[in-house]
């Protein structure tokens, strides 16, 4: 083994940590060496949104003694920003294995600090947390969660005093305090017991009023109460959350899909409890059929994340896309608003960079103001705060099947999501529509946009080599056509410069620096290349669109941009 590695290892058994921990280690050395030395050669890296990782002993895993320091860290940064008050956080845990046990030793550590924990009495969704954070006044918050991942991971995401993640300057000086724990021995594990406050149904009745006020049409769900809704929560949060909302809204006839009700931190029903995945959702679709109903809603984990199916013109159930959910979404809010009369001249919208364009389109067509930030809710969040008292904040969301509705949250949010779309699609059922008809209609009035997503990983070593090398070519040398359409701007995010290259007139992006390239072509089609930060991977998002001027020509059309997708990726040599 290593020395370094080695080194690790005997830190851990002759430090200060449990016995069962200590006979861990020594087990692995004498069966498992391999294993021991990836548990060991690093540590777990906490990044701009926390940590994520496998859980299991070691200083590259998830486990009470990285989260413990990790915990440190933050309060450490959070008494040196708040010297002279009171310092209160919030924490909350998804359904995941060791989740509890983890938002407790956080709570721990926090109050062994002297800072006053307001700590969920058991599993709730993320966005209730966020929501939390904003109603109790506290200084930062913590949940406990891996979102999406599979069952091994577990996670730490840190809040602000916004209810949002950790933006500049705070993400990079709360990395740095955290950085600078480098023993168990810092950390203060005990002692502040009577710091710790536990937050239950009071919380949630609050969470649920405030959901409750971001419904436009109320009138219209009264009529249509019997809305034939078919919800997973696929063994996460959501369960706790979703039918009480649902019910508060006034929906009658909730189906929940019962082999995935029940919390479960081994999601043994799915490979990936992500709704963005089809298998994940294809028991939902199955009750769905079955039940002849409306409209099929799935959560994942922490319950921030919302996939839908829906009938399409053909009477087939199919899953919506993130983008194409997200249109529906920011259309309805728009829409609906400015139906009603309660729509403002400074209402604005919020949208990422990687998103659809269709949202611009939908928000400049009704004279709202639509901005594009960077990916991450975080960056929606910070915006939200700078436009504050200035401009009305409606809906934010990204392609990831992430929606943001109204202010008083600060990350994304499933459970209201779910809410808002079975409102949605019972305002088109009262029309004799599916919200499908009605995604068609918005094709037909804003243009037929279509995106897909590939991601390329590099293995090996030099893995982030070659991609920071393809970037680096993409960056020097842009392609001068895609799909036979000339590349007429580049867009730089990590130089924070647009380039015309017809007229090569330049111009600053307004944005943080992020290492994303977008090319636009002559033909209005958007490639946008985004390296992961922690892994090997590098995603290509692809953005075409063409007009749709009669329904009767959807599915030749939808073909016809599926193939032009396919044409520029085989064009980039990308597969």
């Amino acid at each position: 083994m290593d020395a370094a590695i080695l080194e690790k290892v005997n830190s851990w058994l002759n430090g200060n940590y449990d016995t069962a921990t200590k006979d861990a280690i020594r087990n692995m050395q004498a069966t498992q060496p391999d294993e021991l030395a990836d548990a060991f050669y690093r540590n777990l890296e906490f990044g701009t949104g926390g940590l994520r990782g496998i859980m299991g002993i070691g200083t590259n895993r998830v486990n009470k003694y990285t989260i413990g320091m990790a915990t440190q860290g933050f309060a450490n940064y959070l008494k040196k920003t708040y010297a002279d008050k009171e310092i209160k956080v919030a924490i909350g845990h998804d359904s995941r294995n060791n989740s509890r046990f983890l938002a407790e030793t956080t709570a721990n550590v926090f109050a062994a600090n002297g800072i006053k924990v307001f700590l969920f009495e058991a599993l709730r969704p993320t966005p209730e947390l966020s929501y939390a954070i904003r109603h109790l006044g506290c200084e930062g918050g913590v949940v406990c969660t891996a979102s999406h991942n599979p069952k091994e991971y577990n996670g730490y995401k840190a809040y602000w005093n916004d209810g949002g993640q950790l933006v500049p300057p705070h993400d990079k000086n709360v990395i740095k305090e955290v950085e600078a724990i480098t023993s168990v021995d810092e950390v203060k594990w005990e002692g502040g017991e009577a710091n710790i406050t536990l937050l239950g149904a009071e919380m949630d009745e609050a969470y649920i009023n405030m959901v409750k006020e971001l419904s436009v049409y109320p009138d219209v769900i009264a009529q249509q109460h019997d809305l034939k809704i078919v919800y997973t929560p696929i063994h996460g949060t959501g369960i706790t959350m979703v039918p009480q909302v649902l019910k508060t809204f006034g929906f009658t006839n909730v189906t929940v899909v019962e082999e995935q009700s029940i919390p479960d931190g081994n999601f043994p029903t799915v490979v990936y409890p992500n709704p963005e995945e089809s298998e994940t959702m294809s028991i939902g679709l199955r009750k769905a059929k079955e039940l002849d109903a409306d409209i099929l809603l799935g959560t994942d984990p922490d319950a921030d994340r919302v996939g839908i199916g829906v009938k399409n013109h053909k009477g087939e159930w199919v899953l919506m896309n993130g983008n194409q959910t997200a249109v529906l979404a920011f259309a309805y809010m728009i829409e609906a608003r400015k139906a009603k009369g309660i729509a403002a001249p400074n209402d604005m919208v919020i949208s990422t960079i990687v998103t659809t364009q269709m949202i611009n389109q939908v928000a400049k067509q009704n004279n709202v103001a639509c901005y594009n930030v960077l990916t991450g809710f975080k960056w929606i969040a910070e915006l939200i705060k700078e436009k504050e008292g200035k401009e009305n904040y409606i809906i934010g969301g990204e392609e990831s099947f992430g929606l943001m509705i109204g202010d008083r949250i600060r990350d994304k949010d499933a459970v209201s999501a779910v809410a808002l779309m079975c409102e949605m699609a019972a305002y088109e059922k009262a029309k004799g529509r599916t919200l499908f008809d009605k995604m068609i209609e918005l094709y037909m009035q804003y243009g037929f946009y279509y995106e897909n997503l590939i991601s390329i990983t590099k293995k090996g070593m030099n893995g982030q080599k070659e991609i920071a090398a393809m970037m680096e070519t993409y960056r020097q040398q842009p392609p001068a056509t895609i799909d036979g359409s000339k590349v007429v701007e580049l867009l730089d995010y990590e130089l924070q410069t647009g380039k015309n290259l017809v007229t090569g007139e330049s111009w600053k992006i307004e944005l943080p620096k992020s290492n994303v390239l977008q090319f636009i072509t002559e033909d209005g089609s958007k490639i946008s290349a985004r390296p992961s930060g922690t892994e090997p991977k590098i995603k290509f998002y692809f953005s075409v669109n063409t007009t749709l001027k009669d329904k009767a020509a959807f599915d030749e059309q939808y073909a016809a941009l599926q193939e032009k997708v396919k044409r520029i990726i085989a064009d980039m040599k990308l597969q």
